[in-house]
């Protein structure tokens, strides 16, 4: 029996079956899996998650989802849901900074300026250029606090070391455009 017009047109018709975050995220899908473990890691009225977050930070971050890098960089910086690590954090935060994330930059400014308060000379300099690089990238897109650290840690610097750390900014964004 045919069904009347305006039938077709009001009547329900059963709705496709929409794939879940945990079905697309099992399935492989880094925005879901990022998805998640950010669900995980800031659940509104529920239990925090730390290690359920990073867990599916990792899936993600392993498929070079800078987000997911820059979180678990956060994550072993402060020991969230894992033990504190510094250099585990500088590997994430490197990756993510590597694909443009400005905070993974204005972190790697922040660990290199610490770098740059103690050591051989030649290392503190060198720690220094690294910074003002990372604050300038992540000033230009804008990340707060960056131009304030840029512009404060250019006041400790030689002309020549600005310099260096200008062209190296330059050259980063230019490997960056250039990327595939």
């Amino acid at each position: 029996m045919r069904r009347p017009w305006y039938q077709k047109l009001f009547g329900s018709t059963p709705a496709p079956q929409q794939e879940t975050a945990e079905s697309k995220a099992a399935g492989g899908d880094a925005d879901a899996q990022f998805s998640l473990g950010f669900r995980c890691a800031n659940r509104v009225g529920g239990a925090l998650d730390f290690p359920q977050a990073a867990a599916w930070y990792l899936k993600a971050a392993n498929q070079n989802h800078a987000m997911a890098q820059f979180n678990l960089g956060i994550m072993h910086s402060s020991g969230q849901g894992m033990p504190k690590d510094d250099a585990l954090a500088g590997e994430w935060f490197r990756k993510a900074a590597a694909l443009g994330d400005s905070g993974a930059q204005h972190h790697l400014g922040v660990q290199q300026q610490r770098a740059s308060f103690s050591g051989q000379p030649a290392a503190m300099t060198e720690a220094r250029i690294e910074a003002y690089k990372w604050f300038q990238l992540a000033a230009a897109s804008g990340y707060k606090g960056s131009a304030e650290a840029h512009e404060l840690l250019t006041q400790k610097m030689t002309h020549d070391d600005v310099t260096d750390g200008t062209q190296r900014a330059a050259a980063f964004t230019t490997q960056l455009i250039s990327k595939p």
